[in-house]
């Protein structure tokens, strides 16, 4: 029973590849005879499978060959059969249309052949002829690079694109060396400062003196003072403190401003005002001078007697701030400034003020700074100006000969 049950399984699933079933019953009487059901076609050899045929399909008068058959013009080829859609048999049992499905288990049944579709091309643009030009020269070249601009004007609007700027590549910049001012004779740059003096007030000559020490160093520390031969051009207010017979020496010698505690007293209340542009006292005042020291200390006042500030002969100290005494120190970036004189002052004048000042600048060189030469070294550069005009280097060489000279005529 299991091999019959198998038999009509394979039966089911393969019965239109096989032919019909031939199958042995002992006898009528079977106990479990096969159903007709599970057959598309009958068991019994008495009813033959009658061939189906279809007929042919008439040649379409329009496929009839051309003219140009005759002339050996190859005649196109002919489409593959289709499929009839004839009624059959289906395998389900049924009658009813043929389909891919069913075709795929038929044997030498007609070929099916895949669709094909003309090729599309795509319609070219219309020809427009290039326009003539009008003009010739300069105005059809304008003409022609703003139809040029106007089209990709165009273009862009319609595709919505954006003009992408233009970055120019990356190189590397040289950095232009500006030229270093050649020095020049010490007559010659007071010539210049005098011509390019254009403002409207009496300008100062300055000195701008660029030493080779450390001012971090205590033994490399340049101050000095000197006196001017021809004066410094401003009034000068001086102030002392002294008492007695040292104030009426002030006094008589021209002091502006003569005092004691009354003025230390003065000054400490006066909300840092002062009313004098120099400061002289004698010994005894020193440690009385502490009380004010915070107030003349930064503005450079403070007596000190390096400086010959403080001393008991109160009058020359006097007449020599009024003739044009001068303090220079060093700052942090071991430099000097130091005003010699104004911009109308004679020439000869300007330059015995400028030797007298490297005369003295060079009585302030540091003992522990060794150097060939008194200059080597230790004057790295000069500078020559006005208050608010350029400056120009000045030669070493000028400027020992001006200090020899000033020297000269301070033994005369």
């Amino acid at each position: 029973m299991a091999r019959l049950a198998l038999l009509l399984s394979h039966a089911r699933r393969h019965h239109h590849r096989l032919r019909p079933l031939q199958i042995p019953l002992s006898s009528p009487s079977e106990a479990y005879p096969v159903p007709s059901f599970f057959f598309s076609r009958p068991l019994s050899s008495s009813s033959p499978i009658t061939p189906v045929s279809y007929p042919m399909k008439p040649k379409d008068p329009d496929e009839e060959e051309s003219p140009d058959a005759s002339k050996g013009a190859p005649s196109p080829p002919s489409p593959p059969p289709r499929l009839p859609r004839a009624e059959s048999q289906v395998p389900d049992g049924g009658s009813g249309p043929w389909t891919r499905a069913d075709a795929r288990f038929v044997k030498d049944g007609p070929a099916i052949s895949p669709v094909s579709y003309p090729a599309r091309v795509a319609p070219l643009p219309e020809y427009r002829p290039p326009e003539p030009e009008e003009t010739k020269g300069d105005d059809g070249q304008l003409q022609r690079e703003a139809r040029r601009i106007q089209s990709g004007a165009r273009a862009r609007s319609f595709l919505n694109l954006q003009e992408e700027p233009k970055i120019p590549f990356p190189t590397l910049i040289v950095p232009e060396r500006k030229s270093q001012k050649v020095p020049m004779d010490l007559m010659e740059a007071i010539q210049q400062v005098k011509v390019n003096a254009k403002r409207k007030f009496v300008e100062t000559v300055e000195a701008h003196v660029n030493l080779g020490v450390d001012p971090r160093r205590g033994d490399q520390m340049v101050r000095g003072a000197l006196t001017l031969p021809h004066g410094t051009g401003k009034t000068v207010r001086v102030a002392v403190f002294a008492e007695q017979a040292a104030a009426d020496d002030a006094r008589a010698a021209g002091a502006d401003i003569v005092g004691g505690d009354e003025l230390i007293e003065e000054i400490k209340n006066g909300g840092g005002k002062l009313k004098f542009d120099k400061c002289i006292a004698t010994p005894t005042f020193m440690p009385r001078l502490s009380k004010i020291g915070r107030i003349l200390g930064p503005r450079g006042l403070m007596p000190n007697p390096k400086l010959g500030s403080v001393t008991s002969d109160v009058s020359g100290a006097v007449q020599e701030a009024k003739s044009g005494r001068v303090d220079f120190k060093i700052d942090k970036t071991a430099i000097v400034h130091v005003g010699l004189g104004k911009v109308n002052f004679k020439e000869e004048f300007l330059l015995e003020n400028i030797g007298a000042f490297v005369h003295a600048l060079l009585i302030a060189k540091p003992v522990g700074l060794k150097k060939t030469s008194k200059y080597a070294g230790y004057v790295k550069n000069f500078t020559l100006s006005s208050t608010m005009g350029p400056g120009y280097s000045v030669s070493i060489q000028s400027l020992s000969a001006a200090a020899d000279h000033y020297n000269k005529l301070r033994v005369k």
